[in-house]
């Protein structure tokens, strides 16, 4: 997919190319990467210009990339050699052969010396298989032949070797169209204006009176056009994106479009003036379809906000810092327990939603899952590779001198789903964690050249990424399948630590190196964006406190001086330096951490140091009774009451506040545990501390995956069999978790923030398909009559993000021209029609049917683009290809699916498996598969490639209900596990397996058919509504129900009292806030709904049992299995 700043270059090169600035022309080509100019490319080679050659191909790809690459570097290198042998010029032969050739020895080292024993030859002819080489202008040709099949078949290259088709002058047609529009704007435009400069606007001086306006032309006359090398397609899949020349506050005059295709890039560094103020930016390689623009139209409010004015102040995060009552007590101080890992730890994490799941990695490589509360390792994963033969040779070769293999880094994914482990020479695993004992390989990632020292996970244009960090300097971004997105060049040492974040839609990723050097990345072909040294020129980590609104910095120069401060962004400078840190000349790294948006937590000289972030002077520290390493490591909860260091003696203690000691008392059913299909085998623990049993029993049950799901019998929507199995309670523990949690009900519009769209009120049709924009600044509804509406939220100051909200009320949104985005319904029964509806990613089209012909329509505009597929059958479900804007699934009313391609307006596949019409479509680019759900309640998988069909799965209706009515689909974040949604219940599907895993019945106040549910976005929520006008806020993971919005809550009482019952036909929720959902209701309305800001989410997370004695402890669910020094971090 390409953007507006993809396309300006290639306006650009057109006009290089006219005014033949042709050596210009080139190089923007290889430093954008964007267009690979085979014509140039040929003639260099042809001419033996191999410096360019090679040069010029490192715009697109690098020796290592791929087979392909590694194959043309190869041909030019070895065509090189041989011309040298062929002058008889054996010193050159000799310096291509180790400068060069030398590289591929660690492939092929058989080939390798082959080529090397040519040295010894007078003529290499000599060599058999080099017996038919001909004279240098032919060994060219043929090799050149050669070159241009790799080049084509080289997926780096895809989309690089077409020019577009352009009208000639087609930059400065735009430039005349720009001015005819300002000279339109003038005030008192003149009859023949004077246009003398481009640098500023056109304005015409005030004459005597008004004139007409008139067109306006530069007087510059063309040469001959761009060669046509090929054509658009018709369907532009990207909207305008804005300039994002800003890395939030920090980035305010840098100067470089970020708006560009995801990519695998390398920047490599340009010389810059000593005087400059702003370090230049680099140049860009190789860029790669994969992900769409990582920025936003949102980057021109922040880069006006960061220009327009001159106070500090305004360029810090808008987050008040209020003085609360906090209080030293709320830091967790206090010993809980023990536990006893049995190698030395080196990274921890706590779970970002079970407070007491902790991970752990340790130094001879096994990470580790525990369950604080019953002390029990729920995980154990030795280090060993998973796939050694596709390991590179200097891997195997580190691994085969060195076998110790060490963590440096563990992490959860934002979301739970994933667990992240980087190790101390080159390799990263990935797991996806299905409950807290099943974690699978995902992906072996061989990252980096010796060390991987640093990973995190961050979320650029909403899709899951890793970032890591080497010994080899680099930096690098995978999504995770292991693919890399992008390859960061710019530090001269080792890279330490990696910091992802985002501010007003911004991504972006600061970088830290050994040699104290900070740096900072936007997710796109440029390179660092600031260059800044860090206190004590050594090993730096940066952390924001949980907000994101405050920066902070810690680390240790290598004479032992360790430094704590904050970053003003705005200036890149310190602006608070803490006190209290002592010089030890020990051989480490301080290691500290933030919570509760309020304390620091430095770990030194066997200690752990707290501090008030707006006081420098040290609040109180803790030996936590001893034991502590030097340089302990250590790590929050994000609750803030619990706190994980690291023990001399191989193991790790807990401390916590009072809060704390509630969550981690002995023999409490976990909350994690709740989604446990199977614990896991269990490891003795020794465990001491105060108020702890000593003796804790291991479980050594055994796991059987291979075991088909099966659902037990269900008696109120609870699992028979697992209720059958718990242990005896008494009175007493009841009664505590029930203090502890209790159901969320919603009954009042004051418990929650609620609002209406302007002039959705038609009650004469019913809202029945409803999207948010992709970028989260609008609702877009389609009615049953087949119009759209569209709403959308303004940014100010009371609401300065511009994203929607339910507190302040939006726009009512069309163009200027009042077109309204009506559906073509002529001749349609309205009363059996299906609307459907999909969004482009990048809003800029959303196409839609009611019974009749599917429309395109501009978003910006709402102008029809096109029409296709008329009925017969109709269509009644949309899904755009998730890789490919062009291709369109499309489930019709006879129960067919076609795959449309819109480019050349031809159905490419028919799908056939349903008996009823298709009511549901999603795609995993995980899994490669489309899953498709029908009215005749079964489930079809479908192969993306070949689009055949993998498996056919009947959902389980409950006993006594009838297989009719809408089943709808819709993907976890992860991708894998299949929210399947019908009237009689709520399921969750392992689809790589196609097991039920989980299923939830309506049953007690939820006991209405459900008309609609769907994923938070972060998958940790379900919303569901139900035709009574209920709407259940229930746990993602384990289906339990966690709140519920009475409609007395959304609907007035004369609503309320009507004669037609009001109800959520669907449900609709935010991209980036999950606890924001919009319904469209039954009267035509539309209504956004947001928990008080007070409360910040719709109740609390469900424990496994919530003690819960009355009716609502029935709204369970039922369950089936399913080479540098190394830095000591």
């Amino acid at each position: 997919m390409s953007s507006l700043s993809r396309e300006l270059v290639f306006l650009i090169l057109q006009f290089l190319e006219e005014e033949k600035f042709k050596e210009s022309a080139h190089r923007l080509e290889k430093e954008s990467g964007f267009y690979f100019n085979m014509k140039y490319f040929e003639e260099k080679v042809q001419g033996g210009e191999w410096e360019e050659v090679e040069k010029y191909l490192t715009g697109f790809t690098k020796v290592e990339d791929n087979r392909y690459s590694m194959k043309i570097f190869f041909e030019i290198r070895k065509q090189k050699y041989l011309e040298a042998l062929d002058r008889q010029d054996k010193a050159k032969a000799v310096e291509i052969l180790v400068a060069d050739l030398k590289v591929f020895s660690t492939f092929n080292e058989e080939l390798y010396k082959e080529i090397t024993q040519l040295l010894t030859l007078g003529n290499f002819r000599e060599n058999e298989q080099l017996s038919k080489y001909g004279d240098t202008k032919t060994a060219r040709n043929i090799m050149l032949i050669e070159l241009k099949k790799l080049i084509e078949a080289n997926p780096l290259f895809r989309d690089k070797l077409v020019f577009p088709a352009l009208k000639s002058s087609r930059l400065r047609t735009l430039i005349n169209q720009s001015l005819n529009w300002q000279h339109q704007l003038c005030k008192n435009p003149r009859l023949n204006p004077d246009i003398k400069t481009l640098f500023t606007d056109h304005t015409c001086t005030p004459p005597n009176g008004p004139l007409v306006p008139t067109p306006v032309n530069l007087a510059i006359t063309k040469p001959a056009t761009y060669p046509v090398l090929g054509a658009h397609g018709p369907f532009p899949p990207t909207a305008a994106a804005a300039n994002a020349n800003a890395l939030a506050d920090w980035m305010a005059n840098a100067s470089a479009s970020s708006s560009v295709q995801a990519a695998v890039v390398t920047a490599s560094s340009i010389p810059t003036p000593s005087n400059q103020a702003v370090p230049m930016l680099k140049r860009p390689l190789t860029p790669a379809p994969g992900m769409v623009d990582f920025q936003s139209q949102d980057h021109e409010y922040l880069m006006k906000r960061l220009r327009s004015v001159q106070s500090v102040e305004e360029f810090t995060y808008p987050i008040a810092r209020h003085q609360t009552s906090w209080s030293i007590e709320d830091l967790p101080r206090t010993v809980a327990f023990t536990i006893h890992q049995g190698s030395p730890v080196t990274s921890m994490d706590f779970h970002p939603t079970h407070p007491t799941v902790l991970l752990v990695g340790c130094n001879g490589g096994e990470i580790t899952i525990w369950e604080l509360r019953s002390r029990k390792r729920l995980v154990s994963k030795a280090f060993q590779t998973w796939d050694s033969s596709s390991c590179s040779l200097t891997f195997q070769a580190c691994s085969i001198k060195d076998p110790v293999i060490s963590v440096n880094k563990v992490s959860w994914s934002p979301d739970g789903n994933f667990v992240g482990a980087a190790f101390t020479k080159h390799l990263v695993h990935l797991y996806a964690c299905h409950g807290s004992n099943d974690l699978r390989q995902q992906t072996e990632i061989e990252a980096h050249i010796g060390s991987v020292n640093d990973l995190a996970f961050a979320y650029p244009n909403k899709q899951l990424c890793i970032v890591t960090c080497g010994d080899d300097k680099l930096i690098k971004v995978w999504d995770v399948n292991g693919r890399r997105l992008f390859n960061f060049e710019g530090h001269e040492a080792p890279v330490y630590s990696v910091c992802p974040h985002h501010k007003d839609n911004i991504q972006f990723i600061f970088s830290t190196a050994i040699d104290g050097k900070i740096k900072a990345w936007l997710y796109d072909n440029i390179g660092s964006r600031v260059d800044y040294d860090a206190p004590g020129h050594y090993c730096t980590t940066m952390l924001y406190s949980a907000n994101g609104s405050r920066l902070f910095s810690c680390g240790t120069s290598k004479d032992g001086e360790s430094f704590l401060v904050e970053w003003n962004e705005s200036e890149g400078a310190v602006e608070r330096s803490y006190l209290g840190l002592i010089k030890k000349k020990s051989h480490g790294i301080v290691q500290f951490d933030t919570t509760l948006n309020h304390f620091l937590a430095v770990g030194e000289d066997g200690q752990i140091k707290f501090w008030d972030m707006d006081n420098v002077n040290l609040l109180t520290s803790t030996d936590a009774e001893g034991g502590l390493l030097i340089f302990p490591r250590l790590r929050f909860n994000k609750e803030g009451n619990l706190l994980a260091v690291t023990t001399a003696d191989n193991g790790f203690k807990i401390l916590s506040n009072n809060l704390g000691l509630r969550y981690v008392k002995v023999n409490e059913n976990p909350n994690f545990e709740a989604v446990l299909q199977n614990p896991i085998e269990s490891s003795s623990v020794k465990v001491s501390g105060p108020s702890v049993a000593t003796n804790v029993s291991p479980v050594n049950p055994k796991i059987e995956r291979s075991s088909p799901a099966r659902l037990s019998p269900i008696v109120n929507g609870v699992d028979a069999i697992g209720r059958g199995i718990e242990k005896p309670r008494v009175v007493e523990e009841v009664v505590e978790k029930s203090k502890l949690w209790q159901l969320t009900e919603i009954v009042d519009t004051v418990q929650c923030r609620i609002i209406t769209m302007p002039d959705s009120g038609d009650t004469s049709t019913k809202v029945v398909r409803l999207l948010y924009t992709n970028s989260g600044v609008g609702v877009l509804a389609l009615g049953a009559n087949g119009v759209q509406k569209l709403w959308k939220w303004a940014r100010n100051e009371q609401n300065p993000s511009g994203k929607a909200t339910a507190s302040i009320a939006p726009q009512y949104w069309q163009p200027s021209t009042g077109l309204l985005m009506n559906n073509d319904v002529s001749g349609v029964n309205l009363e059996d029609a299906v609307p459907c509806i999909a969004l482009s990613k990048n809003d800029s089209y959303v196409m839609s049917a009611c019974g009749g012909k599917i429309s395109l329509f501009n978003m910006m505009t709402f102008k029809v683009m096109t029409t296709f597929m008329p009925p017969p059958p109709a269509s009644t479900f949309l899904a755009f290809h998730p890789q490919d804007n062009n291709i369109i699934a499309i489930g019709m009313e006879d129960s067919t699916i076609h795959i449309y391609n819109v480019r050349v307006d031809e159905v490419k596949s028919k799908l056939r498996g349903h008996q009823k019409r298709i009511t549901g479509l999603a795609f995993s680019t995980n899994l490669n598969i489309l899953v498709s759900s029908g009215a005749d309640a079964q489930i079809c998988l479908w192969n993306i490639d070949t689009w055949e069909k993998r498996k056919l799965v009947q959902i389980q209706i409950p006993s006594g209900k009838a297989p009719n009515g809408d089943t709808r689909v819709q993907f976890h974040a992860d991708q894998i596990r299949l929210l399947v949604v019908h009237e009689s219940q709520l399921a969750i599907y392992d689809t790589a397996k196609m097991e039920c895993i989980r299923q939830w019945i309506p049953q007690d106040s939820l006991s209405a058919p459900i008309s609609y549910a769907a994923y938070s976005c972060n998958s940790q929520l379900i919303y569901a509504a139900f035709v009574n006008g209920n709407i259940g806020v229930f746990d993602a993971d384990t289906l339990r129900l966690g709140c519920r919005i009475a409609p007395t809550a959304y609907l007035s009482q004369s609503i309320l009292n009507g004669s037609q019952p009001v109800y959520p036909l669907v449900v609709a929720t935010h991209p980036l806030e999950p606890n924001q959902l919009a319904v469209g209701l039954s009267d035509g309305s539309v209504k956004v709904m947001e928990p008080l800001e007070s409360e910040g989410k719709w109740g609390s997370t469900p424990p496994a049992d919530n003690g819960i004695t009355g009716s609502m402890a029935g709204s369970s669910s039922v369950t089936s299995n399913h080479t540098t020094d190394p830095v000591q971090r």
